[in-house]
């Protein structure tokens, strides 16, 4: 078996193009878990127009990563490394900056879908039984059955943890079993997936009455272009299927792999994020799919005896959004490890020749998100903060290697208008995030967008991310650190010394 060799241990080339296709089936999943907000503040077909806006933005953004893949089959990481690869002849700072960024966009996914399945299964079978804090507005339903001081625990926040706890033993114990449960899990969404975009439409349930189109509503600024800008930036890491390119090392055929699966994954997610929004809502109404109840949604549509399969496909298609996220977020931390960007340990991989440490510092901190923080979606806007900011910083890559390594190899390489276009792609992401970060405050959205607490979480990560990396090359490299480096043009090239700040010696 041909193998991708990382230093003492190796990553393992098990994967095909649809291996990489059924790892970003976990992308319906995080449709499901923010489409109720985005009724709410939007209407239906509002935020059918904003889910299928952002799915069309991103579409060419996964064709440039396809070329950026190609460069670097070797490396482990994706978005991360791509803008580190780009941005270190100029800073050594964007790296780790835009790999604690995207790596946490991901993290959050688990605490945040944990808390979202383990509410739909108490709806379904034990709704006597204690919800304690609702993880998605921070209200607070009953007293739980015991109270962390921020957080009251209730039967939702204890599925949550087991349901973390599981994706981290599918995953540590190496990428087939995941894999393998991704198939299982994405065999079965295709029923409620059925159900949510066919269904309506076939059993006469679809009324176009039931969407409304509310972002021009009084209140919105710009004409309503301040929130339609807000929602892109909240929602494009649920539309993103890069995670098929993090995993390129792992591809048995590295180059034609990474670009079907990225492909492939894109147009499906194209497909799903501008249908679902419209059948669902005009299904079942924007009230029910507002208030997340997917168990009375399915009542609705399939009947209260077919309910409970259903609940279960559901839970299951969930579950392989956390382990998608798993998987992709700790390689984001192996891949810049290796790369000497932050500390050694989340650089290592286990005897299953997975990143064993990356993996178990996502259970641990999601497992701390459910116990001690009340508004998960709120966590998972701020994690926005750093995830956008890391996909601009990638997209840029793409025009700055066409520039400083012209004659790098590309076994992908896109026609030259796509370097403007590439461009233009990322001014706008670095619009989004403007605008996004602006809106993100307590008035308004209150719940929704969580606020100044957020917003401070979400940038702490970044600031650690430089102390991690100032912790790498002072403590354990024992450099000083230096802040940009010089590049090779090409891949057989040594990289020469580095070049130091101003008024920084050399080391």
């Amino acid at each position: 078996m041909a193998e991708a060799v990382v230093e003492e241990r190796q990553l393992l080339k098990t994967l095909r193009w649809y291996d990489g296709f059924v790892i970003c089936l976990a992308n319906p999943g995080f449709l499901l878990g923010s489409l109720g907000f985005s009724v709410v503040d939007l209407g239906g077909w509002g935020s059918a127009m904003v889910w299928g806006i952002t799915a069309a933005i991103v579409f060419p953004v996964t064709i440039i990563y396809s070329e950026l893949a190609s460069m670097f089959p070797d490396k482990s990481g994706g978005v991360s490394v791509y803008a580190n690869e780009a941005w270190r002849k100029y800073t050594t700072l964007v790296g780790p900056v835009a790999t604690f960024g995207y790596w946490i966009g991901w993290s959050v996914v688990l605490s945040f879908l944990g808390l979202f399945t383990g509410y739909i299964i108490q709806a379904a079978w034990f709704p006597h039984e204690p919800y304690g804090t609702y993880a998605f507005g921070g209200a607070k339903l009953d007293n739980g059955y015991f109270s962390t001081g921020s957080v009251h625990i209730g039967l939702q926040h204890l599925i949550a943890i087991g349901l973390i706890i599981a994706v981290w033993a599918f995953n540590v114990f190496g990428t087939r079993i995941a894999v393998s449960y991704n198939y299982i899990a994405g065999g079965l969404l295709m029923f409620p997936l059925f159900c949510f975009t066919v269904l309506p439409f076939l059993n006469g349930d679809f009324h176009s009455a039931n969407l409304q189109y509310t972002v021009s509503a009084p209140g919105h600024a710009w004409g309503g272009a301040q929130i339609v800008l807000v929602w892109i930036w909240i929602i494009i890491w649920s539309t993103a299927p890069e995670a098929a390119a993090t995993f390129a090392p792992e591809y048995k055929d590295t180059v034609p792999d990474t670009r079907k699966a990225l492909i492939s994954s894109a147009a499906f997610i194209l497909l799903i994020n501008t249908v679902v929004p419209i059948s669902l809502t005009g299904g079942v109404g924007a009230k029910t799919v507002g208030l997340y109840d997917y168990v009375g949604a399915l009542k609705h549509l399939v009947g209260s005896g077919a309910t409970n399969f259903f609940v279960v496909v559901m839970a299951m298609s969930f579950l392989m959004s956390m382990n998608t996220a798993t998987a992709d977020g700790s390689r984001a931390l192996f891949g810049i490890s290796r790369d000497g960007l932050t500390i050694k340990e989340l650089g290592r991989l286990n005897r299953f020749n997975v990143p064993g440490n990356a993996m178990s510092l996502d259970m641990g901190i999601n497992i701390l998100f459910v116990l001690f923080v009340g508004n998960l979606f709120g966590i998972l806007v701020a994690s926005n903060i750093g995830y956008v900011l890391a996909n601009m910083f990638a997209i840029s890559a793409f025009v700055l290697l066409r520039k400083d390594r012209p004659n790098w190899p590309r076994p992908i390489r896109l026609p030259n208008i796509w370097v403007p276009i590439a461009g233009f792609l990322a001014g706008a992401f670095a619009l989004f995030s403007v605008v996004g970060i602006g809106w993100f405050q307590e008035a308004g959205g209150g719940a929704v967008y969580g606020g100044t607490k957020n917003k401070i979480i979400g940038f702490s990560v970044l600031a650690i991310s430089l102390l991690l990396f100032l912790f790498r090359r002072i403590v354990q490299d024992g450099e000083r650190p230096h802040w940009r480096e010089v590049t090779p043009t090409m891949p057989d090239e040594e990289p020469s010394a580095v070049v130091e700040a101003p008024g920084v010696p050399a080391t």
